[in-house]
């Protein structure tokens, strides 16, 4: 990739922030893509005179990039080109490996330097995923952070013979040795918690942190979370926000043209403007951290996962949504061996193979179409008696030569040979016949399971596990508030969430200061 003008200019901008010399380190290979990889790290060189480069001695089959500062090695390697979406992957890791841009804080880092051992990790990416550069990312800074991880961002791409062997079926899949630690979307705070599970942790668990007392809490930094905790904030009440990372589902929709007053904007960026807006306010931002429990009284103390505590006279739960599972026999099993969620980043895995699609809303059908472009045949299989999903994308469906669809359908089995998907098995649910079809990989697309879990033996939720609010977003449980997508609230879009979060915050301060 060659970079334009306009954006080695940036860099230039960016790249004023590193005060010590970073080392652009390549190996020598015959590969075709090598003279791009080459090409790029000497663009990246001009842009600063700390940006350092040299060729190492030893080969490497696929083009091969690493950083080193203070003429050691951090622990970050590309093997691959890192363009695309990766690109921005290498961007910070330069920035990261001087000790610049973003990093979580103290609490976080502590916990990735209590892994235990030492490992080399290594995710398999494709440079069209956009999900794959926040799992990158991520453990670019783990291997920063702890001198003793090691982490490699792999092109599947390049590598397909390692794919292969490795079974890999979805990106991004994060590998240690030949264990599959991780596959598909994962924030910075699952990735903490799955290598704590696979590596271990070294000492005894530290002591619980007390952060102390707050008049608010809110769990969730989405568009109702963030509104929740600006606006009462803006009262002068002593707010904390407890998220897993900001903008929640946010940060994974592409463009958003329904914002009123503003014509068009990418999650992403809303996500960095929801952060940027918090911080105009006295808010204790804790991101990249999950809720264990939540207890009881006027003064509820609610603990984190980190082993972090703190007490709040008002909780507000803005948690949003996450894919529905199907929660059936080889579903996790096979997950990233076949069981995927997301059809733009794990459809070209799957080329000249069949697949099946489960769910026939908008979002099921869509991505039927989709992979129909790519995939030898799709199944689309619906538990309904018809499709649910608009009837111009059901048209478009139906007239597609490669798509078979199957109504009436109770999805009961996913079925491997231990490495990946090899069939589906469902029930006809008008003759009770159970079928099978040979396939390679299936897509789950049945909508949105709320967030709740960590307070459903708190408060009250609905067959569906949204938490009942009534018109000012209070729960049933005194002090206990919930907004956005979590809720019983219908029409779930970012306006409507931005609204409830400004409800439930002007909720608390009429309870905790006007009654």
């Amino acid at each position: 990739m060659m970079l334009d003008d306009a954006l080695l200019a940036q860099l230039k901008t960016v790249f004023t922030a590193l005060e010590r010399p970073v080392t652009l380190a390549w190996a020598t290979s015959g590969h075709a893509r090598q003279p791009e990889l080459v090409a790029l790290v000497r663009q990246l060189a001009e842009t600063s005179p700390l940006i350092q480069t040299r060729e190492l001695d030893t080969p490497s089959e696929l083009p091969y990039l690493r950083l080193e500062r203070d003429e050691m090695a951090t622990g970050v390697e590309f093997l691959g080109v890192p363009g695309g979406h990766e690109f921005t992957s290498l961007v910070l890791a330069i920035l990261h490996a001087d000790g610049k841009g973003k990093w979580p804080d103290a609490g976080v880092l502590a916990r990735v330097r209590r892994l235990k051992g030492e490992h080399a990790l290594r995710t398999f990416i494709s440079l069209e995923c956009e999900n794959c550069p926040e799992v990158v990312q991520a453990l670019n800074l783990f291997a920063l952070a702890n001198p003793r991880l090691r982490h490699t961002m792999v092109d599947g791409g390049l590598a397909q013979e390692e794919v292969a062997r490795l079974g890999i079926l979805g990106v991004p899949s994060v590998m240690l040795g030949d264990r599959l630690v991780s596959s598909g979307k994962a924030s910075l705070a699952d990735l903490v918690q799955r290598l704590e599970s696979a590596l271990g942790v070294e000492g005894a668990p530290a002591e619980e942190q007390d952060l102390g007392d707050f008049d608010v809490v809110v769990v969730g930094a989405g568009p109702a979370g963030a509104s929740a905790a600006i606006y009462a904030a803006r009262k002068g009440l002593k707010t904390a926000v407890i998220a897993e990372r900001v903008g929640g589902q946010v940060q994974d929709t592409k463009g958003i043209e329904n914002l009123i007053s503003v014509p068009y904007t990418e999650g992403p960026k809303l996500a960095a403007e929801l952060a940027t807006h918090m911080r105009e306010y006295d808010i204790r931002l804790l991101d990249h951290r999950r809720v264990r429990a939540v207890g009881d009284g006027p003064l509820r103390e609610i603990l984190l996962e980190s082993g972090e505590r703190l007490r709040t006279r008002a909780l507000v739960v803005a948690t949003g949504a996450k894919w529905r599972e199907l929660g059936i026999s080889g579903e996790k099993e096979y997950l990233g061996r076949g069981v995927a969620f997301c059809p733009h980043c794990d459809g070209p895995s799957f080329k000249g193979r069949p697949i099946a699609v489960v769910g026939g809303g908008n979002s099921g059908v869509e991505a039927a179409i989709d992979l129909a472009g790519i995939t030898a045949h799709v199944t689309l299989f619906e538990f309904a008696p018809a499709l649910k999903a608009d009837q111009v994308l059901v048209n478009k469906l139906t007239s597609l030569p490669n798509v078979t669809v199957v109504t009436n359908a109770r999805t009961s089995r996913i079925m491997g040979d231990g490495a990946q998907v090899v069939g589906i098995e469902w029930e006809d649910r008008g003759t009770g016949a159970i079928q099978t079809r040979d396939l390679a990989g299936v897509f789950v697309q049945i909508g949105l399971s709320p967030n709740s879990g960590f307070v459903r033996e708190l408060v009250a939720t609905n067959s569906m596990g949204e938490i009942v609010v009534d018109e000012k977003c209070r729960t049933n449980v005194k002090g206990v508030y919930a907004a956005g997508d979590v809720t019983t609230v219908p029409y779930k879009q970012i306006v409507i969430s931005m609204g409830e979060g400004a409800k439930a915050g002007l909720a608390v301060f009429e309870d905790l200061v006007l009654a």
